[in-house]
């Protein structure tokens, strides 16, 4: 049975807890999703691949709009499947210091639906998309675009819904 294109997590499932090796400004950490939700919302993305230019440009947009998320109590975190080298070199060229990558494993990419796959079989890349998980672990943003350019807007206005409630 052939799988729906688009079976990404929908709205309102819980999201998966994991750990996943990170890197933020060069440095590398374990990231927690548990840990990170204590703090505030999260807004977890997946890319396709470190220093393409669709991900770049989104890491870029994305280290822009930081302080914003900061501001509304958010967590930023980009994971694709690059290796945590890849990712440190990424964290600080094209995320600037501002948020966190991390290496998304194969149990990571299978929980969230995020395999990229094209004739029916894995590319080994993510898809391009972006959860926002409230405190409470649920989701309450799912965008799948190749497109990177509505990503962060989105992700930004859904986390500042969660703010005022």
């Amino acid at each position: 049975m052939a799988a729906p294109a688009h079976a990404e997590l929908p709205v309102g499932a819980k999201a998966p807890a994991f750990t996943a090796q990170a890197a933020l400004g060069g440095k590398p950490f374990s990231f927690s999703l548990t840990e990170a939700l204590r703090k505030g919302p999260v807004v977890l993305y997946f890319y396709p691949k470190a220093f393409t230019q669709g991900c770049t440009l989104e890491a870029h947009a994305f280290a822009e709009a930081t302080p914003d998320f900061q501001k509304a109590g958010a967590t930023v975190i980009g994971m694709s499947a690059d290796d945590l080298p890849t990712l440190q070199k990424f964290s600080t060229e094209e995320c600037r210091d501002k948020f966190a990558v991390a290496s998304a494993t194969p149990a990571i990419v299978r929980s969230y639906d995020v395999d990229l796959v094209r004739d029916g079989k894995s590319t080994g890349y993510t898809k391009r998309t972006s959860y926002v998980i409230a405190r409470d672990g649920k989701i309450t943003l799912v965008h799948s675009d190749m497109d990177y350019r509505e990503h962060v807007s989105l992700a930004l206005a859904a986390v500042r819904k969660l703010h005022h409630h």
